[in-house]
């Protein structure tokens, strides 16, 4: 029975990581005829660079579609697969997104799809990640520092509410999101980084 467990859990976290795969930003700008995203701004195929577009409609296609890939994944592995899977499926999407086999493992910073993720997996750790993104946002006008308070933020609150394991797997997440982020970092500490809104 055990073995017949992990077997599922395996194809979830395979199913997941290909419908986190999926580039909507570059498909999306591609399908509006705009230039490469990957030649613009940052470089990266999510929502915050498609904003560089000056495309708020797109930009904002690219985070909600980022985002359900996350959620759609887990809940169809829960609803067939088990809890387990559910959270498998769920790293899958979010691994996914930032190595996409498409674009030769270079994806996007995988903040949406965090969302999505937590979204289904802990719909309160969700909303204490957005409320602190927003705030930091308003605050700052740095996406990229938001998204980190956000992620910071999210494992922390599941873990006051007693989840241990939760937190540990919002945890991993969350060290991933700090590890694509590391240019932003550098240039946040140089006073460099774009704000929100900014074309450079």
């Amino acid at each position: 029975m055990q073995h017949l467990t992990d077997h599922w859990v395996w194809i979830a976290l395979v199913l997941g990581y290909l419908a986190g795969s999926i580039p909507f930003g570059l498909i999306l700008t591609r399908m509006a005829g705009t230039e490469d995203l990957r030649s613009i701004g940052s470089g990266n195929i999510g929502a915050t660079n498609v904003l560089r577009t000056g495309r708020k409609g797109l930009a904002a296609a690219t985070l909600l579609l980022d985002a359900l890939k996350g959620t759609a994944a887990v809940l169809f592995a829960r609803h067939y697969f088990g809890v387990e899977a559910a959270a498998a499926a769920g790293l899958g999407a979010f691994l996914g997104h930032l190595y996409p086999v498409w674009l030769g493992f270079k994806g996007g910073k995988g903040v949406a799809t965090y969302l999505g993720v937590i979204l289904a997996l802990a719909p309160v750790a969700f909303l204490v990640f957005a409320v602190c993104w927003l705030a930091a946002a308003f605050l700052t006008r740095y996406s990229s520092l938001a998204a980190l308070v956000g992620a910071v933020a999210a494992p922390l609150s599941v873990l006051a509410a007693g989840d241990m394991t939760l937190a540990a797997f919002l945890g991993i997440l969350t060290l991933l999101v700090f590890w694509k982020h590391r240019p932003n970092i550098q240039r946040l500490m140089a006073g460099t980084e774009s704000r929100i809104g900014q074309k450079g």
